[in-house]
């Protein structure tokens, strides 16, 4: 039996190598035969560096940036020649922030602009930047003020608070800073920026933002994007990260998909042909996993290579029927499986156990 096995991460239990390894395990408890090929997977958001690390020949930067809410906090920058890969999550993500603490209005994108300056620094010309996990909301001006961006009436840095007054931004000297740079936004977030399908209104409650916010927030946000580029805030990808695509946009970035970028750079087209079955997972498979999430990429070139698709999540929340829109054959449930308490207690192995009940079914 030929088996490959593609995981995102088990957001809060286990990287996507963690859980890769897990998979692994529990498979080669029922089928210690079995050919097994590993290809962790990544959207662009927590865990995008880690996938790459291991697939690209680079060397991996250590940096001490500026967090969300502005302590320090450790980041890396993958470097390959004159292309670096960026984690923007590693800067500004959610997770860095505790879940009393978050206030995505305050939250900055400063630290992003200081890996970026650290990938410039160590000699890329272009850097292609995982965007996704965010829990700011600021559209990238703490990115743009770490490269020089300038503003009046209030500050870039200090979040979606800081633009409320301003009454002019000057973009040039970030511009003029990253002249001859290429930038590269890998997300699946088609969102625009402003708007009932913008960053804010979309994005902001699973931030912390709540309802009665969201009106003034994307107030800041159009008064923004009105000094910086109203046009740009409209693009297809300007939503991204809480904004973050909005920045690198005006910046000149090219918007690719996350999962199809971290799919080719994986080989995961060529490991799908030559195997009898695809494994992926998740830490929850809902209707959310449609939208260009590691499951429908992964289900795709399995689909496209002609080789079935089996999910093992944290917790299954859609039906059958929505599971075979995606091209997914089978879905096995770790909280159904071993019940709440253990997989959260031992992800790794629950996850293994599953995988071995799996096998049961599938291994020839």
């Amino acid at each position: 039996m030929r088996v490959l096995i593609a995981p995102d991460k088990f957001a809060g239990t286990l990287t996507a190598v963690e859980a890769a390894a897990a998979i692994e395990e529990g498979w080669r408890r029922r089928d210690p035969d079995a050919e097994v090929l590993v290809a962790p997977m990544a959207d662009g958001g927590p865990g995008f560096i880690d996938v790459l690390a291991a697939v690209v020949d680079g060397t991996l930067l250590s940096v001490t940036v500026r967090g969300p809410l502005g302590g320090e906090v450790p980041a890396t920058v993958l470097v390959a020649g004159e292309t670096a890969y960026v984690e923007t999550a590693q800067a500004c993500g959610l997770h860095l922030v505790e879940p009393g603490d978050r206030r995505p209005e305050d939250g900055t994108t400063y630290g992003v602009g200081q890996l970026i300056a650290a990938a410039v620094d160590a000699g890329a010309k272009r850097i292609i930047l995982g965007l996704g996990g965010s829990g700011t909301n600021d559209a990238g001006a703490g990115l743009l003020a770490a490269l020089g961006a300038t503003g009046q009436g209030g500050r870039l840095d200090a979040g979606a608070t800081g633009l409320a007054a301003l009454t002019a931004v000057d973009l040039e000297p970030a511009r003029s800073r990253m002249a001859g740079i290429e930038f590269v936004a890998a997300s699946d977030v088609e969102n625009p920026m402003l708007g009932l399908r913008g960053a804010t209104n979309v994005f902001g409650s699973q931030k912390g933002l709540t309802d009665e916010r969201k009106p003034e927030v994307d107030g800041w946000l159009t008064r923004f994007a009105e000094l910086a580029g109203r046009k740009t805030a409209d693009q297809k990808g300007a939503g991204a990260a809480g904004g973050l695509g909005y920045a690198l946009l005006l910046l000149g970035a090219e918007r690719v998909s996350g999962i199809d970028l971290v799919a080719e750079l994986t080989g995961l087209k060529d490991k799908a042909g030559r195997v009898d079955l695809v494994l992926s997972g998740e830490g929850a498979f809902d209707f959310q996993s449609r939208d260009g999430k590691v499951i429908a990429g992964v289900a795709k070139v399995a689909n496209d290579a002609m080789r079935p698709c089996v999910v093992l999540a944290g917790k299954v929340l859609i039906g059958a029927r929505e599971m075979r829109t995606m091209g997914v054959e089978s879905a096995y449930s770790l909280v159904d499986a071993v019940g709440e308490e253990r997989a959260f207690a031992d992800p790794h192995g629950s996850l293994a156990a599953v995988a071995e009940r799996v096998a049961r079914t599938w291994a020839r």
